[in-house]
């Protein structure tokens, strides 16, 4: 099947650079062949994701859409430093176990029956997927979750009934709650830091950093993490409460030590970042305003959110560990950067570039003659709706390449506020509860072969409704 959709591909290429003709934009047919081509083996995985990433730098400059310098320019962008740097504080928690002692201090207060284990289990997920990615803390909390439900099944008296439930309760929430608290913050998923990248470079007067992202975006997901626990403790727990010890957290805790000098400084560093993230812009609180330290040094144009992180994070190259063998973080360590989803960035921000250049977004944008009569609720329901049905089945972070360039030209055209689809549209990307291959958390926790898919499904579906309505009406109400 690869090489038939290879070969499908390329055709699909073929006929779409030779037929389509865009009057007024020459090179718009060249730039609609290249998508198709791209979309096409992104969607069937004809080829790994970062091969088909690479095809702008070939044939952009082939067709004349963008020259080189310019296309590989994107490869580059800020946007990615950003991604690094979240890495390398994901490998320093990985590489200390950090991650396993902030878990086990959550749970260890308030894991004292099947409900509560539940929710400590989503809320560690749920705020560590703020900060570093969601796919890595699915994988440093998988083993930990794991434990825990054979703990509870040998020691907890439950029916066979429930106990077959037990573990989609826990690894379902595990999926879902880090795709949920990635939608929290900028640097929680990759499709957040694609908005900004193409928020800022399209609407260079207007203003989004990390304190806005989050005033917009943490009540959407405060709010489907809590209909997420709800919809878990009904579907699979006991209806009777199930007391324990919480003797399995305490111990595990204990056996993890005193704070080591190296785990310290890894959460000094981490709460400095986030502190600097908040405050580099200006903070309106009402009767109170706050200058950032952005506008203070005067640097305000030329440090973001990658700047911070990266210097951050490479503090942690350069301190000695407490065995004097090396330092907190070595390259050693790092070499597992996921190169691919590099170049999956770069692949969408060329793609992008490609739709602006070749005017391709433009043209499209003027086609859309029905949007003026649809009512705007309507529209952004519709809009959530067909971009989380797309990620489904294909990468967000590629759903969201494709779509935002339209999108920000639809709004142009229509002379719309500048978040009022992007954000939506954004936040949508991130709603694949329903496939394991929707999302790489699902794919993850159902390789453990404990959920039914049924069970994936069903919760799913409930989840993709509830975040297209709660997106959709928040947005439009907000804004």
């Amino acid at each position: 099947m690869k090489r038939w959709n290879i070969i499908l591909g390329i055709t699909l290429f073929t006929f779409t650079y030779g037929l389509v003709t865009i009057p007024g934009h020459p090179k718009a047919g060249s730039m609609a062949a290249v998508t198709l081509l791209m979309a096409y083996w992104w969607f069937t995985e004809a080829v790994h994701f970062a091969i088909a990433a690479l095809l702008p730098v070939i044939l952009f400059p082939i067709l004349g859409i963008e020259s080189s310098k310019n296309t590989a320019s994107e490869y580059m962008d800020s946007v990615i430093f950003l991604f690094i740097g979240g890495f390398m504080f994901a490998f320093a928690l990985q590489k200390w176990n950090l991650h396993q002692r902030l878990a086990l201090l959550l749970l260890s207060k308030i894991g004292n029956n099947l409900s509560n284990a539940l929710l400590g289990i989503l809320l560690a997920c749920f705020c560590l997927s703020m900060w570093i990615s969601n796919t890595a803390t699915v994988l440093l909390l998988l083993p930990a979750v794991l434990t825990i439900i054979q703990w509870l099944e040998k020691n907890v008296t439950l029916n066979e009934e429930d106990l077959k439930k037990l573990p989609s309760a826990f690894l379902i929430g595990l999926s879902y709650a880090s795709t949920i608290g990635g939608m929290a913050t900028l640097v929680g998923t990759p499709t957040n830091m694609i908005f900004l990248r193409e928020f800022s470079k399209s609407f260079p007067n207007q203003s989004m950093n990390f304190f806005d992202w989050f005033l917009f975006c943490f009540p959407i997901s405060f709010v489907l993490f809590v209909i997420l626990y709800g919809l878990l403790r009904i579907s699979f727990l006991p209806k009777r409460n199930v007391q324990f010890s919480r003797s399995l957290f305490l111990q595990e805790k204990q056996n993890l030590g005193k704070w080591k000098k190296e785990e310290k400084i890894i959460i000094s560093l981490f709460i400095f970042t986030v502190l600097l993230w908040f405050t580099r812009g200006d903070l309106d609180f009402g009767g109170y305003y706050w200058k950032g330290w952005g506008n203070l040094l005067f640097i305000k144009d030329w440090v973001n959110d990658s700047t911070i992180v990266m210097a951050t994070s490479m503090v942690l190259f350069f301190i000695p560990d407490s065995q004097k063998q090396g330092t907190i973080l070595s390259w050693e360590d790092v070499k597992e950067l996921p190169i691919d989803i590099i170049l999956l960035f770069g692949g969408g921000f060329a793609l992008a570039k490609g739709f602006e250049s070749s005017g391709l977004s433009y043209w499209i944008a003027t086609q859309i003659h029905f949007f003026a009569q649809m009512p705007l609720w309507l529209f952004l329901i519709g809009l959530c709706l067909i971009i989380t049905i797309i990620s489904e089945f294909a990468s967000n972070v590629a759903c969201i390449q494709l779509m935002l360039p339209i999108i920000i030209a639809i709004q142009n055209q229509n002379e719309l506020p500048p978040l009022i689809l992007t954000l939506p549209a954004t936040l949508a990307a991130s709603l694949g509860f329903m496939l394991p291959v929707a999302t790489a958390p699902n794919t993850i926790v159902y390789g453990t072969n404990q959920i039914p898919i049924h069970n994936l499904f069903k919760i799913g579906f409930i989840m993709d409704l509830a975040g297209v309505l709660i997106i959709s009406l928040w947005m439009y109400l907000r804004l």
